[in-house]
């Protein structure tokens, strides 16, 4: 076992690591990797599984000048190890100096944004398992530091399914009961110029804000990351093809019970300002997410969304054309899974109405 792996398992609590939530276990990778690996800045992000879109980043001092200018440049220009790509690469950890052997000049994000901030050399790890992508780490150097190193790099990809683990545990928290939560009935609207400065919003959205600025430790009134990257989906697509899509949308757990999507659109008009809704998740958004981070199998899915239906087993059976019995086999694997006990609880909570 390579030390990377060994440090980080220490994090796991189920072999007597600390409890910790999302945003400290994260700070706490940073930590550890700090120790096996010099770099002077990261950035460790969780992700839509679905979309690739942030749902909030923990982001170490140094990077706020640069951060939201990173986002631009992920999104709106071509550059070498963009993150959908290496989401779907078979090699999850890359380097900056690697891909570009060894000229950093060729990179307009290095040539626009971290060699202007001091930074050198970049490293981007995808953290999935089970070949879903759960999130990004990058790590910095800085100007006149040493390249990241291939063996470096290999340390990372080892540790990457293992980080991801976690996230994806984070991931799978139930819905409470939406009778058992204060959120606004109205939708959330916001308004932004195509620069992403605020015009207007209601009263919903700020609520919303308020919780998104709670899973980053931004200041109040800062774009929170989630909101940042549906506007620049839409911005970057339509900037790329006269076609492009008319909106990107990205469903998140808060953190107390409570799922949120956020949808931005861009209006017609010479302005080119983004509407973003913001409204509770529907049933759909939450079975999508929660079936990703169970690890549901392709059959488990198609089961656990028919038992809304209010199909017997019998039922069920004849139309997956399986038996009774493999019928109660899948609901075990599922109930196990999902840590629920009878099929009124797995409706009730994986598919809230």
């Amino acid at each position: 076992m390579n030390k990377g792996i060994h440090s980080i398992l220490q994090l796991d609590p189920a072999r007597g690591g600390p409890v910790l939530d999302s945003q400290q276990f994260r700070e706490a990778v940073i930590a550890r990797l700090r120790l096996l690996i010099p770099f002077a800045a990261a950035c460790c992000t969780t992700v839509d599984p679905h979309t690739l879109l942030t749902t909030g980043a923990v982001t170490e001092q140094g990077l706020e000048e640069v951060h939201s200018v990173l986002f631009e440049y992920e999104y709106l220009h071509e550059d070498y190890m963009k993150y959908d790509q290496l989401a779907a690469s078979d090699i999850p950890a890359v380097c900056l100096s690697g891909v570009t052997g060894g000229s950093l000049e060729k990179s307009a994000r290095y040539r626009k944004v971290l060699r202007p901030a001091g930074f050198g050399d970049e490293l981007r790890v995808a953290l999935r398992t089970g070949g879903v992508c759960w999130g990004f780490l990058t790590l910095f150097r800085l100007l006149g530091q040493p390249p990241f190193q291939e063996q470096e790099c290999a340390m990372l990809a080892s540790v990457s399914p293992l980080i991801a683990e976690r996230l994806r545990a984070y991931a799978s928290v139930l819905p409470v009961s939406a009778a058992d939560r204060a959120t606004p009935e109205d939708n959330g609207i916001l308004v932004l110029s195509d620069r992403l400065v605020p015009v207007s919003a209601n009263a919903a959205a700020r609520y919303w804000l308020k919780e998104i600025w709670n899973l980053e430790p931004l200041e109040e009134g800062q774009l929170p990351g989630p909101v940042r990257a549906v506007c620049l989906r839409v911005l970057g697509a339509n900037r790329h093809a006269a076609t492009g899509p008319a909106q990107a949308r990205i469903s998140l757990p808060t953190g107390d019970g409570a799922y949120l999507t956020v949808t931005a659109s861009l209006l017609g008009g010479p302005q080119r300002q983004l509407a973003v809704s913001l409204v509770s998740a529907r049933s759909a958004d939450v079975f999508r997410l929660l079936a990703e981070a169970f690890a549901l199998t392709a059959r488990e899915k198609q089961l656990a969304e028919m038992l809304a239906l209010g199909l017997s087993t019998k039922e069920l059976a004849a139309s997956l054309h399986i038996s009774a019995y493999t019928v109660q086999d899948h609901l075990k694997s599922i109930f196990a899974k999902t840590g629920v006990s009878s099929r009124r609880e797995l409706i009730s909570r994986l598919l809230p109405r």
